[in-house]
């Protein structure tokens, strides 16, 4: 368990790494990635502080422990001119708690993205949700969903990622003493108050960093916190959403890839991710 229930830290041997980095390189000079690596690093540090009360009792960070496969993702996906920023709320058991990618569904991260790296594992980890990297062999519906649709409208990775990118407001996993997923949502309401208030800032530096013009949030949850964090700091940045992928939603089960394809050719995404 985690001790005190506070928010994990990690050797930090690759975190140091980047801020080392980060520190050499002009922030007028930086690329879009070393910009967004920077947030996040800055939102690792203030959620180390937190702390967090019944009913969670464990919290694992990936962006801690899969560093290495996340920056991975990033350095490889994250560039110049991507206007469209897909925003889900936050890990998934079997997603980017084992890959470091968001919505990241292993075969889809390993087979179409191409990820490498190693995954390390929390300090403390729940008995029937033990990390075991890229060798996952749980399925991730709301992952392969996701990543199983842009492939087959795009072909390859590089024509999603010459428009768009793929982020997460909060990089914590919550979990109970049974080892159930806990969303942000089911937190006790001055923890995740204290929570959402960091997560919104970092989002804010984010979306200021890759200079998009629209985040798209994947669930109505992540939808509306985009719309309330953005507005609030002044970005003038569309905001608009699309169905979850989650096996939870009975209207995804339905036939989620005809709903996302009728929402992104509304919102003008769609015929710009044709492979070409």
């Amino acid at each position: 368990m985690i001790n005190e229930n506070t928010a994990p830290g990690g050797d930090g041997d690759d975190n140091k790494s980047t801020e080392n980095e980060l520190k050499r390189e002009p922030q007028t000079k930086a690329t879009p990635s070393l910009r967004f690596l920077q947030a996040e690093l800055e939102l690792n540090a203030h959620l180390r502080g937190l702390k967090f009360s019944e009913p969670v009792r464990y919290v694992y960070n990936p962006l801690e422990y899969a560093w290495d496969t996340h920056r991975c993702y990033v350095d490889k996906y994250c560039q110049a001119g991507q206007k469209f920023l897909f925003l889900g709320m936050n890990p998934g058991p079997f997603g980017m708690a084992q890959t470091g990618v968001p919505f990241g569904e292993v075969r889809s991260v390993v087979d179409w993205l191409k990820i490498t790296g190693e995954v390390g594992r929390p300090d403390d980890e729940h008995p029937k949700r033990r990390i075991s990297g890229l060798a996952c062999t749980q399925n991730e519906v709301s992952g392969a969903r996701f990543w199983g649709f842009f492939r087959k409208l795009c072909g390859e990775p590089s024509a999603f990622f010459r428009h768009c990118f793929v982020h997460n407001l909060c990089p914590l996993i919550f979990m109970s003493a049974s080892g159930k997923n806990l969303t942000p949502p089911e937190l006790p309401a001055h923890e995740r108050q204290e929570l959402l208030r960091l997560c919104d800032i970092a989002l804010c530096h984010v979306v200021e960093a890759l200079g998009v013009s629209m985040v798209i949030g994947v669930g109505k949850v992540a939808e509306q916190r985009a719309r309330r964090a953005l507005s609030g700091a002044g970005i003038e940045v569309q905001v608009e959403g699309i169905m979850h992928p989650s096996p939870r939603n009975p209207l995804a089960n339905k036939g989620w890839e005809s709903v996302a394809t009728a929402k992104l050719a509304e919102l003008g995404v769609l015929p710009l991710l044709g492979s070409t």
